[in-house]
């Protein structure tokens, strides 16, 4: 790769996270209004239209010709967790506190390579594997007083984005970016589904009630989200993945700049060092796994 296509790819991870933590801002915001369940179904229901049609205007199917194979299933069924629990971690848990806690996803998906793939990991990447995890524990705060459950919806959404992470290296490489965006969605729809029947409450009251701006910010939600995925895809397409993928964690910088700004969230010492120990054990991990060191990793 070029430098050029390295910055090329860098830009369009940047703009892909922004648009992320666009996405959950709006999504937060629209459940201070709607039922989450509501909000999730509209929002998945969107996501999955606007891929559908994406998938159409490419000439592709909406979803794999050669059905669901065993990693699709998988990988579908992880999304399912992740979509739910991370839905739920932005609807009821901070902001900052969620994202930071997402930023520990490559963490754990190097555990899961190793135990699923038989990858080798080295004494350092356990190391700093062991110190994001510390740094998640700090965040968490499971000893102080100011521990908040609603985030260990955070956590498991996570662990379910690791899964799926896993998964798709499982899944047949001719399904396109556009049909996984669909399953996406789709088990985004479903995890609505599953919150609405858990909570309660009549759906149909629910939607009688609903605002013309609770409705627009999740569209707009939406809309966010599939561009966010679109650079996504870019950024892994333009340039190498070692040099773009520590972009990634800008992530945290937006979303930290718009739970300040928006929903007035002060996010302490303690939350901002173990942010900080999962970014720098993730970028460290991320390094040590570079082709060029993955015999001393």
């Amino acid at each position: 790769m070029t430098p050029e296509a390295n910055r090329r790819g860098a830009l369009f991870m940047v703009g892909a996270m922004a648009a992320f933590a666009i996405e959950d801002a709006l999504f937060k915001s629209a459940t201070q209004a709607v039922p989450v369940g509501l909000a999730l179904l509209i929002f998945g229901g969107s996501g999955t239209v606007i891929f559908a049609a994406i998938a159409r205007l490419r000439g592709d199917g909406i979803l794999p010709a050669s059905g669901l194979s065993r990693g699709l299933w998988l990988r579908s069924a992880f999304e399912l967790l992740g979509r739910l629990f991370f839905g739920l971690a932005l609807a009821f848990a901070d902001l900052s506190t969620t994202s930071a806690i997402l930023q520990a996803t490559p963490l754990v998906v190097v555990l899961g390579a190793v135990a699923v793939f038989g990858e080798r990991v080295g004494w350092r990447r356990w190391l700093a594997i062991a110190i994001g995890l510390v740094g998640v524990g700090m965040v968490l705060r499971p000893t102080g007083a100011g521990l908040d459950w609603t985030a260990f919806f955070a956590v498991l959404g996570m662990v379910g984005f690791a899964g799926r992470d896993l998964a798709t290296r499982a899944s047949m490489p001719s399904v396109t970016n556009a049909q996984l965006g669909v399953l996406g969605y789709i088990a985004l729809t479903l995890a609505g589904v599953l919150v609405h029947l858990a909570l309660g409450g009549s759906l149909a009251l629910a939607v009688s009630l609903l605002s013309a701006d609770a409705l627009s910010l999740l569209l707009a939600a939406a809309v966010f989200g599939v561009i966010a995925y679109s650079a996504l895809t870019a950024a892994m397409r333009s340039g190498e993945i070692s040099v773009v993928t520590p972009f990634r964690y800008t992530r945290l910088v937006f979303a930290l700049t718009l739970a300040v700004l928006i929903f007035g969230e002060r996010p302490d010492g303690m939350m901002l060092l173990g942010s900080a120990l999962i970014v720098g054990s993730g970028l460290f991990t991320l390094a040590r796994g570079r082709p060029a060191n993955r015999k001393t990793a």
